[in-house]
């Protein structure tokens, strides 16, 4: 990757450029609709030590952000997992390795905090999106998941 890039955690101040990222992720997410709502959420996000939003910084902007979420556990030796949410990358800034490089920096971040695993589920169908996981490292059809909703 020839561009200067950072991967770090996001801080307080950038909560509207990742907003605006998420509209690439979820088109027809249904928003927050109170601004004190989302500053509460935004806040117990960046306070939460174990919660890290990553963001990708290139030419001064965030173009890629995730959420990586350390979950403590007492199995596997009291060792914690990983949980990854909310992966995206700015459409323009799509196919360029961004997003890669963030998962991957996420993955050595968990590591780092002797998480014993990883996991990371998708909504989309798409096989360039499983490759693309595929090969940041994940494995699919390891074990299967259920989601549940309200």
């Amino acid at each position: 990757m020839s561009q200067n890039i950072t991967i770090r955690e996001a801080k307080i101040s950038e909560l509207n450029q990742i907003l605006r990222l998420y509209k690439d992720l979820h088109s027809k997410d249904e928003h927050l609709p109170d601004p004190n709502k989302i500053r509460e959420v935004w806040n117990t996000i960046i306070n939460n030590d174990l919660t890290k939003c990553l963001v990708l910084i290139s030419e001064d902007k965030i173009r890629s952000t995730c959420i990586l979420s350390i979950i403590p556990n007492l199995t596997r030796g009291g060792r914690p997992y990983g949980l990854i949410e909310n992966v995206v990358t700015s459409k323009q800034y799509q196919r360029k390795g961004f997003g890669s490089y963030l998962l991957k920096s996420a993955l050595d971040l968990s590591w780092k905090e002797d998480c014993y695993k990883v996991m990371l589920l998708t909504g989309r169908k798409d096989e360039k999106i499983f490759r693309f996981y595929e090969k940041t490292g994940f494995k699919k059809d390891i074990k299967t998941g259920f989601i549940a909703y309200p």
